[in-house]
Formats: C-alpha cells, structure tokens, sequence
C-alpha cells in the first residue's frame, strides 16, 4: 500500500488530536493544524518542502498565539482571597475580643473558627469582614459603617 504525502500528514495531525485529547495540551492542537495545512498543500501538488514549510508556519504561528492570548489574558486571584472560590469572603463575623498578637475566636455558621486581623492599626472589638481564608484561618478587616 503506497501512501501519499497528504494521507501521511492527515495520519499526523490525527495522532497530534489523540495525543491531545489523552493528555490536555492545548499546544498540540495548534500542532494538528499545522499537519492539517502540510495535508491541504499536499492536495494542492506542492513538493515536500513546501508542505514542512506550511506545517512550520501554521502550527508555530498557531503555537506562538496560543501562547500570546494565554500570557495576556488576565490572571484569576489566589484561590485564598477569590470570592468565586472560598464562599466565606465578604461575610460578616462579630469579634467580641482581640488577642495580643491580633488573632481571636468566633463562632461562624455554626463553629468556632480562628480569625486573624488583616485590617490597618490595632484590631477593635465588633463587626468585621472575611477577605481571606487560609486553611481554618480566616483574615478579617473592619466592616464598613452603613
């Protein structure tokens, strides 16, 4: 069986999908396209250079934008300080004392969570708010007057 410069690119390009799927790059997809372009050239008649020539530059083309819009795109905040992660942040908790070295108890739904003040000055009895939670600690800030 004699295969053509095209059935041997398209072959690429679905081994570049399947290595794709079982691993999670997204890279290699930009990869399949530019096997999937050689495939095309090959249809067109055009030699073996002109088909690595066109593999080269829409895969590394695809590659090097891939990469640009992922490294411009903005970042998501740390898992500890992200709302649309930790539920708790935002909420309202009562901090009846403050202990010398800016940490307390307070019962919060339903349990007895350990805070630490993360707010500017020294820490003041009353009502404040969770703006982070690191593992079972969560940091506290003064809550804004309504």
């Amino acid at each position: 069986m004699d295969l053509s410069g095209a059935t041997g690119w398209w072959i690429i390009a679905g081994g570049l999908v399947a290595v794709e799927l079982a691993t999670g790059t997204f890279y290699l997809l930009m990869l399949a396209l530019g096997a999937a372009a050689a495939a095309v050239t090959a249809h067109l008649g055009m030699g073996g250079s002109g088909q690595i020539a066109a593999a080269a530059v829409v895969g590394g083309g695809a590659t090097a934008l891939w990469h640009y819009k992922r490294a411009s795109a903005p970042r998501s905040a740390p898992q500890d300080i992200n709302p649309d992660v930790q539920i708790d942040i935002g909420q309202r908790v009562r901090v009846d004392a403050w202990q010398a070295d800016r940490c307390a108890r307070v019962q919060y739904r339903g349990a007895s969570w350990s805070v630490r003040y993360s707010g500017d000055g020294e820490p003041q009895p009353g009502e404040h708010v969770i703006v982070a939670v690191h593992g079972n600690h969560l940091s506290v800030a003064p809550a804004p007057r309504v």
